[in-house]
């Protein structure tokens, strides 16, 4: 028991977890709050004003009640003759005053929906300005759902929050300080039971928003758990048909769907207590404060020393007051789920935005780049305490082709990824043309590179899109030029709009073999000193293959070239083969020389054992 109530050790630890948890939250909401009122403090402060007047506006309706009772309705049913004229231009006169704070609450509200839209169209910007920034690492460590769930889930929560649940904070905290400022002039023991409930309504508010939070977290997690899932099988459809593990992902999603549905219920069903909590409290605090105002009001009440009397017109605006005062903390209630969403999402989103951006100490720029690559004692970990890279010693010249052979795991692709400095090394150097490629500018670097990965990616648009990826501002016959050398320009032209043929999905209605293909042209339109083919034939059949390896000999001449080949034969003419085993360069030399040696190249090319 003492357990669940929080008491003990344990529960004092987890007492202090609910106050950083607390704390973390104002934290997050006040740095939201800063980036809204940065780009928008004069649309803010105009809705401030409408705010006030529109409180101000019906807090004069609410004290017409006292005039209407006292000074109206009373005095004219006990007259003989009345005379209604006055009421009827007092009447006039309130409602021009309450048009102008329909006017003024039509207008702030419209501003919040411009401001909130606003506010959602630069987070996704700056958060994709700094996903483009990020290193290469960040996306191993990172699904891709759990990314898209920043966009989409995350940035929409500080929508609602923006949009409503601000503008009702606002409105609240304007109203509270005004109606309390007429309480007071209206009756001092009422106002004192009324901010007595007051408190009570906001202490529970309190106590529930806290623990609420901490379930409203777990459900945006699992949400992109999800999300990250159907990610996962979208892409792997065809893995999962082949294998026939329909069933099996279903049991899986419903897993992981359940986890989703348990943490939105514990996280909602907190929340959702919080506004029928409060209405009965407000309740409450209506019928004490009736019972208070009646005796003041039949009764001499003193406080004091002080005399107290209420007119009946008095109590029954008092009353209305109340409810005015207890109504904002009933309206934050029940924007408590926006808050508490927007809260957890907006500390997603700022997580993405703080993420450590790829670093790029290099100033050097390569002007007229030769391609001399080498390597000189390469260490290399992806994860410290685990080396993949042992030693390596790496001499190339300008426009030799270099092939690395090696079982699964050898550090072939490793090397591809140093060259690019999609990760640093820990021990050693690399240099190109002579330079340290830590002193050379990324981009510079990566420019004067053509790669072509294992893994295909094609973007949506046209064929003749995706070719001039490599280089934007390649004409329309350069591209074509780039498709024919590399034997790509035939299958083009088969297709229904040849060149202009839209591609989507990832040019799903291409063989692997055509997607492999044209990703081979994209790269010879950069027209680089340095090529990196990381199992670049490795989707293209034997007959294809033989047709595009003239045209790649005829894209290599003249350059240096990095290979990876899991075809032994298409590796025949390199000016070396590195052999690595484990991360470690085992051999190296041409292939005729590595086959008169008989060691470990001899052997994955024969298949003989040694």
């Amino acid at each position: 028991m003492a357990k669940n109530m929080g008491f003990g050790p344990r529960g004092e630890r987890a007492q202090a977890g609910f106050q950083k948890a607390t704390k973390e939250q104002r934290a997050v909401l006040m740095r939201l709050m800063a980036y809204v009122w940065k780009d928008y403090k004069w649309f803010i402060l105009t809705v401030l004003a409408c705010i006030l007047i529109s409180s101000v506006t019906s807090l004069a309706s609410t004290l017409f009640t006292k005039t209407l009772i006292d000074d109206y309705v009373i005095p004219l049913t006990q007259a003989d003759n009345p005379n209604y004229n006055s009421l009827w231009q007092t009447l006039y006169k309130l409602g021009l005053i309450l048009m102008l704070g329909v006017l003024c609450s039509y207008t702030y509200n419209r501003l919040m929906i411009y401001v909130s839209q606003g506010t959602m169209l630069r987070l996704r910007k700056r958060i994709f300005e700094r996903m483009e920034k990020l290193p290469v690492s960040y996306f191993d460590s990172h699904s891709h759902g759990e990314l898209m769930s920043v966009y989409t889930n995350d940035v929409d929560s500080l929508r609602q929050m923006i949009s409503t649940a601000m503008a009702q904070v606002f409105n609240s905290l304007i109203t509270i300080v005004v109606t309390f400022a007429s309480m007071v002039v209206l009756s001092v023991p009422l106002t004192i039971v009324g901010v007595v409930m007051a408190a009570v309504m906001m202490i529970t508010t309190t106590k529930l928003g806290t623990w609420s939070r901490r379930y409203f977290k777990t459900q945006q997690e699992s949400l992109a758990q999800v999300n990250g899932f159907i990610e996962e099988m979208m892409t792997g459809q065809k893995v999962v048909k082949v294998f026939c593990h329909e069933d099996q992902a279903i049991r899986d999603f419903e897993t992981i769907n359940e986890q989703l549905r348990s943490s939105a219920c514990n996280a909602n069903k907190i929340a959702n207590i919080v506004m029928p909590i409060n209405g009965n409290l407000s309740n409450l605090a209506y019928v004490l404060i009736g019972v208070v105002g009646a005796i003041i009001a039949l009764n001499d009440f003193s406080l004091f020393s002080v005399h107290f009397s209420l007119s009946l017109g008095t109590l029954v605006s008092f009353l209305q007051l109340n409810k005015s005062f207890t109504q904002p903390i009933t309206h934050v209630s029940q924007q408590i789920n926006s808050v508490l969403n927007a809260s957890v999402g907006a500390e997603r989103v700022f997580r993405l935005m703080d993420a450590e951006p790829e670093k790029d100490e290099g100033t050097a720029v390569l002007d007229h780049p030769l391609g001399d690559v080498d390597f000189r004692d390469v260490d290399f970990s992806y994860v410290e305490g685990k080396q993949v890279l042992f030693d390596v010693d790496i001499n190339t010249n300008p426009g030799q082709k270099i092939a690395f052979v090696g079982g699964t795991g050898a550090g072939k692709t490793t090397i591809i990824n140093l060259i690019n400095r999609f990760y640093d090394i820990q021990h050693g150097h690399i240099l190109y043309d002579g330079i340290p490629i830590t002193d050379i500018r990324k981009d510079s670097l990566r420019h004067s590179m053509g790669v072509v990965l294992q893994e295909i990616h094609l973007f949506t648009g046209t064929v003749m899109d995706n070719i001039r990826y490599g280089c934007l501002d390649a004409t329309d016959e350069a591209c074509m030029e780039a498709a024919r050398r590399v034997g790509a320009d035939d299958f083009i032209r088969r297709l229904a709009h040849g060149y202009d043929t839209l591609l989507s999905g990832d040019g799903g209605n291409l063989s692997q073999g055509e997607r492999q293909l044209l990703a081979i042209a994209r790269t010879a339109v950069a027209n680089p000193p340095v090529l990196v083919l990381d199992e670049a034939t490795s989707s293209i059949d034997t007959h294809t293959e033989q047709l595009v390896q003239q045209g790649m000999d005829s894209l290599m001449q003249g350059r240096t070239t990095f290979v990876i080949a899991h075809r032994l034969s298409t590796v025949r003419n390199a000016d070396q083969i590195i052999v690595l085993e484990h991360g470690h360069i085992i051999e190296n030399g041409t292939h005729d020389e590595l086959i008169a040696k008989k060691g470990k190249y001899y052997q994955l090319y024969t298949g003989h054992e040694i």
